[in-house]
C-alpha cells in the first residue's frame, strides 16, 4: 500500500519530468529555428542603394556587404577542407575573368511570357540547365536573358555554398563576395507559387538571392543578379523568388559540388565550396 507521502513524491517527480520535458522541447525548438535563420540571413546577399541571402542574396552598387548579412553566419555548418573535384578543369580557365558591367535601369522586358525558357550554365564542374517560367517571373527571366546576352554571368564563381539548416549553392556575383551587382533591382515575383508552399523550397528549384530582411521586414524587391540553386529540400520562407527548376543532370553536378564540402566562413562571411565553381558560359533561349 503506497502511503499518502509517497504518492505526494510520486506525483511530484513525475510533474518534473513533465517540466524538464517541456523545457527540452522548447531548447531544441529554439536551437532549429536559430539554425534556419542564421542560414536564410547567409543567403540575403549584400546590397546597396537600391537593392541577396539564402545565406542571401542580390546585387548592389557600392560594393558593401549588407548588415544582416555580415552579423550572420551558421557558424554550425560543418566546414572542412575536401578534395576539390573541379580543381583541373578550374586550373584550365584560371586566366578568365569576368567583365565589369553596370546598367543605370533594369531592361525593358521583352522575353515571351507564354514560353519557357532554358539558361545553359557551362562551369568547371559540369553544365546545368535551368528551365526558367517566363509567364511566372516575366523580370527575372528577362534579366537573365539579358546579362547572359551581354556576357554577364561568363567566368564568375559560385560564391557561397551552404550546408547547414539550408542547402544551396550561391552564384551570380561577378565579384565573387556576394557584395556584386548589374546595378539596377528586380521586383520580387512568384512568391505565392504552390511549389514553395510551406515554407520549403524543394530540391531543384532556382530563385533570386536578395537584400530582405526578416527581422526588420526591409529589402523587398531588391533582386540584382545573384541566384541559388537549391540541391537538398531547405526550410525558407516565401521571400525569394523562385524562377527556375535545375535538370536531372544539373542535380547531379550540384550534389558533387555540395558532396565537397565548404570552408570556414571569410572575411566577407562567405563560405565558399571546396569545389572550384566557375560558370565559363551562361546562355538562355527559348525551351
Amino acid at each position: 500500500m503506497v502511503s499518502n507521502e509517497q504518492r505526494r513524491r510520486q506525483l511530484a517527480r513525475e510533474k518534473y519530468l513533465r517540466q524538464q520535458q517541456r523545457r527540452e522541447t522548447a531548447r531544441r525548438k529554439s536551437r532549429q529555428r536559430n539554425v534556419v535563420i542564421a542560414a536564410v540571413l547567409a543567403v540575403v546577399l549584400a546590397g546597396g542603394g537600391a537593392v541577396a541571402a539564402t545565406g542571401a542574396l542580390a546585387g548592389n552598387n557600392k560594393d558593401k556587404k549588407d548588415d544582416a548579412a555580415a552579423s550572420a553566419t551558421p557558424s554550425d555548418a560543418p566546414s572542412s577542407k575536401a578534395p576539390d573535384p573541379c580543381a583541373k578543369e578550374a586550373k584550365a580557365v584560371a586566366g578568365e575573368k569576368p567583365k565589369k558591367m553596370s546598367w543605370k535601369k533594369e531592361p525593358e522586358v521583352t522575353v515571351d511570357k507564354s514560353a519557357s525558357y532554358t539558361m545553359k550554365l557551362e562551369t568547371t564542374c559540369g553544365d546545368m540547365s535551368v528551365t526558367m517560367d517566363a509567364g511566372k517571373a516575366p523580370h527575372t527571366v528577362n534579366s537573365f536573358d539579358f546579362l547572359a546576352g551581354k556576357g554577364y554571368f561568363d567566368h564568375t564563381k559560385c560564391h557561397r555554398l551552404v550546408n547547414s539548416g539550408i542547402y544551396v549553392l550561391q552564384c551570380g556575383d561577378p565579384q565573387g563576395t556576394g557584395a556584386g551587382g548589374p546595378g539596377y533591382t528586380l521586383p520580387d515575383e512568384n512568391l505565392k507559387d504552390p511549389s514553395i508552399k510551406g515554407g520549403k523550397y524543394p530540391a531543384g528549384t532556382v530563385a533570386m538571392a536578395n537584400q530582405y530582411n526578416p527581422q526588420t521586414k526591409q529589402g523587398k524587391n531588391t533582386g540584382g543578379s545573384q541566384f541559388f540553386l537549391v540541391y537538398k529540400e531547405s526550410e525558407l520562407p516565401p521571400y525569394y523568388t523562385p524562377f527556375g527548376t535545375v535538370d536531372e543532370a544539373g542535380m547531379k553536378v550540384l550534389k558533387k559540388i555540395a558532396n565537397a564540402g565548404a570552408g570556414a566562413p571569410d572575411q566577407t562571411m562567405n563560405t565558399a565550396p571546396n569545389a572550384s565553381v566557375v560558370i565559363n558560359k551562361a546562355t538562355v533561349g527559348k525551351s
